[in-house]
């Protein structure tokens, strides 16, 4: 049975590829999520890709994945910052948590270097643009193999 991977996109990521390219590149979320799909059936994986911009959706999405997928990638955004509520749901997982950002967070804004998820993830990818979501999808294949 192949194992599904959740990928979670939070707010404003669905303007990828024109939202200050310069930070965040060319590429739109729909780039990222074929070429993510193609890798994942490489590994033998399938991914359950999304993006919303409410936070009480990305809660749901999170604890409706226990008991269905294998582990979670997520890119919380601006909700990497603030939110408690998407930490406790991590929490209440059943699964590994990778967290992800396009930009180096700590080369920006202090305020970019607090993350409640990372509090719970078992790995953080940052600064690598979209690359990012291979290498934590690589990432979470290897987990996942050790863990078997």
């Amino acid at each position: 049975m192949t194992q599904t991977i959740l990928v979670l996109n939070g707010p404003n990521l669905n303007m990828l590829g024109t939202r200050e390219p310069e930070i965040y590149g060319s590429e739109t979320l729909a780039d990222i999520e074929r070429r993510l799909a193609a890798r994942a059936a490489d590994l033998g994986l399938a991914i359950d890709f999304r993006q919303s911009n409410h936070e009480g959706e990305l809660v749901t999405w999170i604890q409706e994945g226990r008991g269905r997928v294998a582990g979670l990638i997520m890119n919380p955004a601006a909700y990497t910052h603030t939110s408690i509520a998407i930490m406790d749901a991590m929490q209440a997982c059943d699964y590994p948590v990778i967290e992800i950002h396009l930009s180096n967070v700590h080369r920006r804004e202090a305020f970019r270097g607090h993350s409640y998820v990372s509090k719970v993830a078992v790995g953080v990818i940052c600064g690598f643009g979209s690359k990012g979501y291979d290498l934590a999808l690589d990432g979470m294949a290897d987990l996942l193999a050790r863990s078997r």
